[in-house]
């Protein structure tokens, strides 16, 4: 059995943690960044860390790593010519079904 002051306790510290890696940088940086550089960086950061946690489950996600590849070319590609992000779902995900079905 989970002992609940045990659970509470790591909700507690947990919370702690995230409210303090957010306010630190408030309360220490008073003005404003004018680094191109940095700005950009901190523009992207999300975008490369998303990018860094999605992309290696890519090649998994069908079972087989020649599926995946094609689904995920499918969606680099019609993304590259600025498809809608439901249109390149939708037919990544057909692709990786019909190429499952062939493959198989």
């Amino acid at each position: 059995m989970t002992n609940t002051g045990y659970v509470l306790a790591g909700i507690a510290v947990m919370s702690g943690v995230t409210w303090a890696i957010r306010m630190i940088p408030l309360a220490l940086i008073r003005r404003r960044f004018t680094n191109r550089f940095l700005l950009s960086f901190l523009y992207y950061l999300p975008y490369g860390v998303l990018a860094a946690m999605i992309f290696p489950a890519v090649f998994t996600a069908c079972g087989s790593v020649p599926v995946s590849v094609l689904a995920a070319a499918t969606a680099v590609l019609l993304s590259f010519f600025h498809a809608k992000l439901t249109f390149v779902a939708a037919v990544s995900v057909a692709v990786a079904w019909a190429v499952g079905l062939l493959i198989s």
